[in-house]
């Protein structure tokens, strides 16, 4: 908390500020762009076959499988699992970098000059991700549908009617902006407990690896007792 006291201050030069924030959106945000639709296509992909193989009987709908996979997509993978995936990538880059900045002393450069160097290191960050994050689920969500639909039209698992068919069933559209709300705050965990474990690394370059780990640990663990209280909150 005193961190972030002194983090989310206003800028000292906000044109360095825009700046830092704009390569943090490439570095960290569309850079994790490529992952997130590798991962949403095969689990949107699996999520069906699973679906099909495990639910579906005599005596179901067979828009069953779409319904139940939208739903899936929606209120978990796509905030949730995804914001978890991103933990470990973002969460460990953010930790090692700034631990590496403060073993070799450029944070100790930046306090000497007189900048407040966590507000000017971690406040693009965290700024980024809350950013960029909304995004990334969005886009999961429209490449875990895309790979729903593969498995129709090349695995030949279903009709792609019946599935879209399900996809629309029921369609909620407060369920969207729950998994947008919910991935506000994980990103907001995620860059601001990395950016803590890689700030007040203390030693050598071990512990810059072992505040790496502890990041991603730590930040898994607050998501998923965010994600609790969150969906208690916004779907009870």
């Amino acid at each position: 908390m005193i961190l972030m006291w002194r983090t989310l201050a206003r800028p000292d030069r906000m044109r360095m500020f825009f700046r830092q924030y704009l390569n943090e959106l490439e570095k960290l945000g569309v850079n994790s762009i490529g992952i997130v639709l590798l991962i949403s296509f095969f689990i949107g992909a699996v999520i069906t076959i699973q679906i099909k193989l495990n639910i579906e009987g005599p005596w179901m709908p067979r828009w069953t499988v779409g319904y139940v996979t939208r739903e899936i997509l929606l209120l978990e993978f796509s905030s949730s699992i995804m914001c978890l995936i991103l933990a470990g990538k973002v969460g460990s880059n953010i930790a090692s970098e700034l631990g590496t900045m403060r073993v070799t002393q450029q944070i100790d450069a930046l306090e000497i000059m007189g900048i407040n160097s966590a507000n000017y290191l971690i406040f693009p960050k965290i700024s980024a991700m809350i950013t960029i994050i909304p995004i990334l689920v969005t886009f999961s969500i429209f490449a875990g549908i895309f790979g729903a639909y593969a498995t129709c039209w090349f695995g030949g698992i279903m009709n792609a009617n019946n599935l879209t068919y399900g996809l629309q069933y029921m369609f909620e559209e407060w369920f969207v902006w729950c998994s947008i709300i919910k991935s506000l705050f994980f990103a907001f965990i995620i860059a601001s407990v990395s950016s803590f474990f890689g700030y007040t690394v203390e030693g050598g370059s071990a512990e810059v690896g072992r505040a790496s780990t502890n990041a991603v640990v730590c930040s898994s663990v607050l998501v998923l007792f965010a994600d609790l209280v969150l969906t208690k909150l916004l779907m009870g």
